[in-house]
Formats: C-alpha cells, sequence, structure tokens
C-alpha cells in the first residue's frame, strides 16, 4: 500500500511539473494599446486579436505639471476618452468581449514630456503631498481593476528616483494595493533600474521596459543584435533566479529607424531615415533570447493604435509595428507561444 501510495504521490507531482511546464510555454503575448478620444470598437479589437494576441496594456494617464510638483491629477474632463475611468472600463469590457486578457498601467506623465524616472521634491512637505497624491492616484485604479476582474495590474512605471528615494513608502503602497485588488502585481522597471528595487519579493512578475542598448551600429545585423543581448540577458536570469519571480517585459519595441538599437528609449534625440528592417530584426532578436525561456513570462509590444487603417506603414519610423514587416513577425511568433 506504501508503494501505491508513493507511487501516485510521484505520478501526481509529475502531472504537475508537467502542466506547470506547458503554462510557462505560454506566454503573455501582448500590445501596448494606445489611450485615444474615442471609445473602442470590437473591429479594433479584431485587428489586436489578429495578430495572435493574448493579452493588452491599457494606460491612464496622471499628470504633474514639473518634476518637483507633487500634485497628481487624474480622470479629468479635458482628458481624452482613454485615459480616465469611464475609458479605462469601456476599454476593458470591449476587450474582455473577445477574451483578452488585462494589464492594467496607470502611467504618469510630466510636463512637456519629461522623464518620469527624474521626478524628485525639494522639501519633505512635498514628498508628503506627493506620496499621498500618486497613492490615491494608484489605489483608484487598482479598486476600478478589481471591479473589472482585470488579472495583471501594474503599480508604476519607470519611477526610478521615486523609489530609490522612498523605498519603505513603496513597501507599504503595495501591502495597501493587495488590501484593494487581488489579482497579480508588478512594476515596470526601467532597464537600468531593474537591480536597484528593494521591494520585487513582494510582486508576483518582475516588471521591465525592455529598452535595453544593443549595438551602436547605424544598421546592425541580426547576429550583432543577438551579441548585444548577451550581458542583459545574463543579469535578467539572475534576477528570475534570485527572487524566484517571473520576468515580464512591461514594454518592449523599436522605432523602424537607423540606429534603433543605440537608445531604444529615445523617441525624439534618433531621427531620420526609415529603417523597417532594422526594426523587424531587433523584434526577433529579443524574441530568440526570450520568448523560450520557462522563467519568461511574455510582454507587451510598445505601442499599438486602434485605428489600424490609418497607423505606422512602410513611411513611419515610430516605434508601431502596424502594417510593417513587424507586424508580420509578432504574428508568427505570437501564434507559436499562444
Amino acid at each position: 500500500m506504501k508503494f501505491i501510495f508513493r507511487f501516485f504521490i510521484v505520478a501526481f507531482v509529475l502531472q504537475l511539473q508537467s502542466c506547470e511546464i506547458h503554462s510557462q510555454s505560454q506566454k503573455i503575448n501582448g500590445i501596448s494599446l494606445v489611450s485615444s478620444s474615442k471609445k473602442l470598437h470590437n473591429d479594433e479589437v479584431a485587428h489586436i486579436k489578429a495578430i495572435n494576441t493574448n493579452y493588452v496594456a491599457i494606460s491612464p494617464f496622471g499628470f504633474i505639471k514639473d518634476m518637483n510638483q507633487p500634485d497628481v491629477q487624474y480622470n479629468l474632463s479635458w482628458q481624452w476618452f482613454g485615459e480616465t475611468n469611464a475609458g479605462v472600463e469601456q476599454y476593458a469590457l470591449e476587450l474582455k468581449k473577445q477574451g483578452l486578457g488585462i494589464m492594467l498601467k496607470p502611467q504618469l506623465w510630466v510636463g512637456h514630456g519629461k522623464y518620469t524616472g527624474f521626478i524628485e521634491m525639494e522639501t519633505e512637505k512635498d514628498w508628503l503631498i506627493l506620496e499621498k497624491s500618486y497613492a490615491a492616484f494608484i489605489l483608484n485604479y487598482a479598486q476600478l481593476a478589481e471591479k473589472l476582474k482585470i488579472p495583471l495590474f501594474c503599480i508604476g512605471t519607470e519611477m526610478k528616483t521615486f523609489v530609490e528615494k522612498k523605498p519603505d513608502y513603496w513597501g507599504k503602497l503595495i501591502v495597501k494595493i493587495r488590501n484593494v485588488y487581488s489579482g497579480k502585481i508588478t512594476y515596470a522597471a526601467n532597464w537600468d533600474e531593474v537591480n536597484h528595487l528593494t521591494f520585487w519579493n513582494q510582486l508576483d512578475m518582475i516588471g521591465i521596459d525592455a529598452y535595453f542598448p544593443l549595438s551602436n551600429s547605424k544598421n546592425p545585423t541580426l547576429a550583432e543584435l543577438e551579441k548585444g543581448w548577451e550581458h542583459h540577458k545574463i543579469n535578467i536570469k539572475k534576477l528570475a533566479e534570485k527572487y524566484q519571480k517571473p520576468i515580464l517585459f512591461t514594454e518592449f519595441g523599436y522605432r523602424s529607424v537607423n540606429y534603433a538599437t543605440k537608445e531604444p528609449w529615445s523617441s525624439t534625440k534618433i531621427e531620420g531615415e526609415v529603417n523597417l528592417t532594422l526594426q523587424s530584426e531587433a523584434l526577433q532578436s529579443l524574441f530568440n533570447q526570450f520568448w523560450s525561456e520557462k522563467w519568461f513570462a511574455g510582454g507587451f509590444v510598445w505601442k499599438w493604435h486602434a485605428n489600424q487603417q490609418e497607423s505606422g506603414g512602410g513611411n513611419n519610423n515610430r516605434y508601431t509595428p502596424q502594417n510593417k514587416p513587424a507586424e508580420k513577425l509578432i504574428k508568427a511568433v505570437y501564434l507559436k507561444y499562444q
């Protein structure tokens, strides 16, 4: 009897391990949806599903006037529909109708498009105001995510200085979020801040906005790009092993322009000739390096516009893969890892 019991226990464990391996092969094949002034329609969702997407990131915005201005404003009458509570709800319901998973990813916008990682208050009084107003902002959307049964919630995006200066605040904020939201949570760390966070152990996934520099060349080959990933990948895998958490690329993407892999985060500095091939091969290198790894959960392409017909195209040198060779590549890879 003991032998039979042990046999069934071993068989059960092996079955669980088999299920786990199988589930790890099914990635989050995501896109980052750009909020618009209009409601999301079912034909627009159909275009999203057509590239074998299974997850969509929705990003409502809160605003602060400048780097040292502490008051976060959000859900305002003048914002685009998709950036408001009502917009999030309409988008989520429309996406869920067609079986898509959702990551709700509220983000801050600093006046004049300044980088959120440099937000820093000048006085302790202002820090307290920022802490209180950011908590109100993020808890508003955590509660909405719970109401809508959204499975994944991102608690912040590229808040490097805020996180480094106030680690205790973020630890306590995570507890508050857990009190109102029952789904999985992550944080979208910029590629250069991933090793400095102190609260990865409190989250369900290690989120990275994966704009890692890969090559300084104008038009690098796929082999050069693969080489450029080597030391980044070692570090990313170590994070997964250290915290025993899956890695999620909360954003990834490249512009279709020369030098796109030199500073992939740059939307203004790198101008010039359209290079559709480099965008596609840069994405291919990323897929080759990560999508087959068991410790890698998947990611969200930056970025996707609801209006498919008028987005991207052969003369567009921005991030969107729409109506470019990159779109066909994403469709093929996402099909393989459904």
